[in-house]
């Protein structure tokens, strides 16, 4: 009887589950166009004048996100007045990817590579935040020549002590982590996503309507939260295997973090960062927090305009045809 419970129950959770995604994707329907490449399909949002002067602005969000959380902080304000780039990252918001095992920044790194070519772009002004601060120095060092310049939002660069969250690597394990992400991870996650979030702002205050505008539920399907999952507990290793070669990267980068950010610390990443690699601007922010993107939109969008200006600036005019 109680196997028979059990299973009944299972089962319910995972219908609760299927209908949660429904909803939740009829909520934060799909914003902009796929583009296929090698184990991927890559959601790209393109915004902004196709012919304004200067390099393409290309953001990427970090973990636990998807696109939204850099359109509405910074793709919109930048599209005024440059062509700005908003990809999903592999098996994140409307992009998917064939394995799971496609976790870390190198892999992503090619994939989102793949596509810039694709959509005949490049060199581009890479914005990246947090996870992905780890793709774009990946993407410094294997593709330099489709960076202009790169801007890094509290980026994950170094090895750290410590884990990524039990209930990651649990449901990075086989078997067990399926069986979670489709049965307990949505109802749990429905009730608990607003909490996680208003840890990363700290000591920031996170806006009343930040989960309905970044569409941060969407991390709650079971794809998502599996691909989540084992892009975290991978990436110790992975920016382990690339760090001592950021000396290499000589692409000119803005590094901007804040000084309170206890889920990236600064002293642990930033810092050593700006003084391996060959060109780096490094900008520490007393008494800010992680979500570096909403809680100085104004500095980091000045930045990236200053950026714009000097790549331009210093691009080969082009040839004259007599």
């Amino acid at each position: 009887m109680t196997t028979i419970l059990l299973v009944a129950a299972v089962a319910m959770l995972a219908l609760i589950t299927q209908a949660g995604v429904r909803v939740i994707q009829r909520i934060h329907p799909a914003q902009g166009s796929i583009v296929e490449v090698a184990g991927a399909k890559l959601n790209v949002l393109d915004l902004g004048p196709g012919d304004a002067v200067g390099p393409p602005v290309v953001m990427i969000h970090g973990a636990s996100s998807n696109l939204e959380i850099m359109r509405r902080s910074l793709g919109e304000r930048l599209a005024k007045n440059h062509r700005v780039i908003l990809i999903d990252r592999p098996g994140h918001g409307w992009s998917t990817r064939e394995r799971l095992a496609d976790s870390t920044p190198a892999i992503q790194g090619k994939m989102i590579d793949e596509g810039l070519q694709k959509l005949g772009l490049g060199p581009v002004v890479l914005v990246v935040h947090s996870w992905s601060g780890a793709l774009g120095a990946s993407m410094a060092l294997a593709h330099p020549e489709r960076i202009a310049a790169l801007i890094m939002l509290a980026p994950v660069a170094y090895p750290w002590r410590g884990g990524v969250g039990w209930y990651n690597r649990l449901i990075a394990k086989p078997l067990i982590g399926p069986l979670l992400a489709y049965t307990v991870t949505l109802p749990l996650g429905i009730f608990l996503a607003a909490r996680g979030a208003r840890r990363v702002f700290l000591p920031q205050i996170m806006p009343d309507d930040f989960i309905s505008t970044s569409a941060t539920r969407l991390l709650l399907r079971p794809r998502e939260f599996l691909a989540n999952a084992r892009d975290l507990v991978t990436l110790k290793d992975a920016v382990a295997e690339q760090a001592p070669r950021y000396g290499d990267i000589r692409v000119p980068t803005v590094v901007i973090s804040g000084g309170a950010d206890n889920s990236v610390t600064t002293n642990i990443h930033s810092r050593p960062f700006a003084k391996a690699a060959a060109d780096v601007k490094l900008i520490v922010l007393p008494n800010v927090g992680h979500a570096i993107p909403n809680a100085v939109p104004d500095l980091v969008v000045a930045e990236i305009e200053a950026v714009i200006a000097n790549v331009t600036r210093h691009e080969p005019a082009p040839a004259v045809i007599s």
